[in-house]
């Protein structure tokens, strides 16, 4: 890292002019949260791989700002060199760089990787001081950073109709319709899984996520699609033209963006287009519409700056509403989705409970004692990478399997507590029938997305791990059985999952709810359930989807978390008040939670008959893709329990 460090900072005090710091996000040129090999950016500054974070250079200091899903690894992976300033308890990075960067500083920055948001958020912080925020010329960590790999090239895929549930041609006529109520006349689309949903693309370009590297411009006559043309294939190719959709290259983006700014930017296929309704109307009055729609968090400033602020909408994008509500085939598909995947969750208990037995004279799941100490061979132990690895092999033998849809967090006691902690083959620890597992883990599969978290015990767990799981399980219930009235934020929710912690004085540092996308990226929003101000922006609807995960974590010991997906539906109430109708959440993920971490006689009637019907749900659903074996399992795991006299 030393030496890094010191070529980075050679090039700033070579850069024109000087540079007094250099800011690196974690972001690509589309601001997303999952990047690809290459765009890794301020990890190999840094060390730190966690998806979330910022890196600052300045001539004497390394600091790196994450949230409180990654402080525990941050401690582990970063270097002496760097600080860790944590998100929520330190100050914002640009309030840091305000006071302690010296008057008129300049600090640098890729334009391609920092939102229209950040920068006017950091222009905003700089300008008491003078300070100025320069957009460096090319990419200083890229001139460093030697061994860089190559760009993706896997090709585009379109995604079929039986499984997107809604046409281009619709989405595109009723982004128009939007693009006309506002007032404008084109509309930028930088983030990949809204460029992948609108024109039902799926791709392989960054791990996890079926997202192809591309950008989108959107007009009121004329779409196109800004990618590596090397990755359209003639079948592909004929598909877009059968849309009338044009195909440029990604480079062309900029250019064209500056065109379009200009009201010069023209489709080939503008002359052959029938014009739709809506664009007939917008050409009566086309003085008035002369806006440009742009998303401030997912567009970054380096296509921003090409247009005229003064003519510029910025506002949330259309299509991240729009892709969060579910059409019926999307949520069917995600339904069964997550069926199958269940069965693979379970299938995997099932091995796993037979292994820690056999291997390491665990009790089991479903017996309180301790191990009898066993001790496996080399070549038979298992470890938390060995394991997962088992798991990914049950959902791929599963219909419609993609991969996975992020890196399982598979991890025994203190790395528990390490929030999103991802295991190494060299370094990962043991499974150990004494230490609490929690296995967070995933998959994309054509017809949906999935996300569960079960965290197990298959020895003796102690009394304050009961007390603290039960707590989390109160709290996903609470959540879970939610009605609220309609316009209500996850903000609002989020006091749900945690009052159960909150009465032992516990708490955790992420949020407890995130939408997920339909065979897209896991974590979708624009809504979300969270303690964080930002859950305010978009009340839950009917047809979203969102996690359940509250969770507990100390430090060193062992971590708990419970998740599961819910669909959002309207709900029937006696009443109605205010006339403002009702939602209520369906649980979609089917897996079982283990009774004996529970402390049944903190459990109110309503927990444990939810709990019961939960189950006994879960059994009849999964039954189907049971053996023999894991069915009596199953139905072991399942049976109805009862608080005691």
């Amino acid at each position: 890292m030393s030496e890094i460090l010191s070529s980075l900072r050679s090039l700033m005090a070579s850069h024109s002019p000087p540079l007094d710091a250099l800011v690196v996000p974690s972001e690509d040129y589309h601001q997303s949260e999952y990047v690809s090999a290459r765009d890794k950016r301020r990890e190999f500054v840094s060390g730190f791989s966690g998806s979330a974070g910022l890196a600052l250079i300045t001539k004497n200091e390394a600091r790196l700002w994450t949230d409180g899903r990654y402080f525990l690894q941050a401690l582990q992976q970063l270097s002496d060199e760097w600080t860790l300033m944590r998100m929520g308890e330190d100050p914002l990075v640009e309030v840091w760089m305000s006071d302690n960067l010296p008057e008129e500083a300049n600090i640098g920055v890729d334009s391609w990787c920092v939102s229209v948001d950040t920068a006017n958020r950091w222009g905003k912080s700089f300008a008491k001081k003078n300070q100025k925020l320069i957009t460096t010329t090319t990419d200083l960590v890229d001139q460093v950073w030697k061994s860089r790999p190559p760009s993706e090239m896997s090709p585009v895929v379109v995604h079929p109709l039986e499984f997107a549930g809604r046409s281009v041609s619709d989405k595109l006529e009723d982004l128009r319709a939007k693009l006309k109520q506002e007032s404008a006349r084109g509309l930028v689309i930088a983030a990949l899984d809204e460029v992948a949903w609108l024109y039902n693309i799926r791709g392989t370009d960054v791990a996890y996520c079926p997202v192809v590297h591309a950008f989108a411009i959107l007009t009121t006559d004329s779409a196109f699609l800004y990618v590596d043309k090397k990755k359209v294939s003639d079948e592909a190719n004929s598909y877009f033209n059968g849309l009338g959709v044009e195909v440029r290259e990604y480079t062309d983006v900029i250019s064209d963006v500056a065109l379009l700014a200009s009201d010069r930017l023209i489709s080939s296929f503008a002359s052959k287009t029938v014009q739709s309704e809506t664009t007939k109307d917008m050409e009566i009055d086309s003085d008035q519409h002369d806006r440009l729609w742009v998303d401030p968090a997912s567009c970054c400033y380096a296509l921003y700056s090409k247009l005229d602020a003064e003519k510029v909408l910025l506002q949330p994008s259309p299509i991240s509403l729009s892709k969060a509500l579910k059409n019926p085939v999307e949520l069917e598909g995600i339904k069964n989705a997550h069926v199958r995947d269940g069965a693979a969750v379970v299938q995997y208990l099932v091995w796993l409970d037979k292994q820690m037995q056999e291997l390491y004279g665990a009790s089991g799941y479903f017996l309180e004692a301790e191990a009898s100490k066993k001790k496996p061979s080399e070549t038979s132990k298992l470890t938390e990478v060995t394991v997962s690895d088992k798991l990914e092999s049950l959902r791929a033998a599963k219909e419609h399997f993609r991969g996975l849809s992020f890196p399982t967090i598979s991890s025994v006691g203190s790395n528990a507590a390490v929030i999103h902690y991802s295991p190494e083959p060299e370094a990962c620890a043991e499974m150990d029938p004494d230490k609490i597992y929690l296995c967070d883990s995933g998959a994309q599969y054509l017809d949906g997305t999935t996300d569960i978290t079960r965290t197990v015990h298959f020895g003796k767990p102690s009394a304050h791990e009961k007390e603290c799981y039960t707590a989390v399980f109160k709290g996903h219930v609470a959540l879970g059985n939610a009605r609220f009235p309609k316009g209500t934020n996850g903000y609002t929710l989020d006091i749900l999952a945690r009052a159960p912690l909150w009465k032992y004085g516990l708490d955790y540092r992420h949020g407890t709810g995130h939408g997920v996308g339909s065979y897209l990226c896991v974590h979708e929003g624009p809504h979300q359930v969270s303690f964080r101000p930002s859950a305010r922006n978009v009340p839950l609807q009917a047809t979203m989807t969102v996690t359940d995960e509250p969770g507990y974590y100390e430090d060193g010991n062992f971590g708990i978390r419970l998740e599961n997906v819910l669909v959002v539906n309207d709900a029937e109430t006696e009443f109605n008040f205010g006339d403002k109708g009702y939602l209520q959440f369906e649980h979609i993920t089917w897996a079982p939670y283990q009774v004996k971490l529970i402390d049944l006689d903190e459990l109110t009637r309503e927990e444990i008959d939810w709990l019961n019907t939960y189950h006994s749900k879960c059994k009849d659903i999964l039954a189907p893709f049971m053996n023999q074996t894991e069915m009596e399992w199953l139905k072991k795991a399942t049976e109805p329990v009862s608080v005691s006299a």
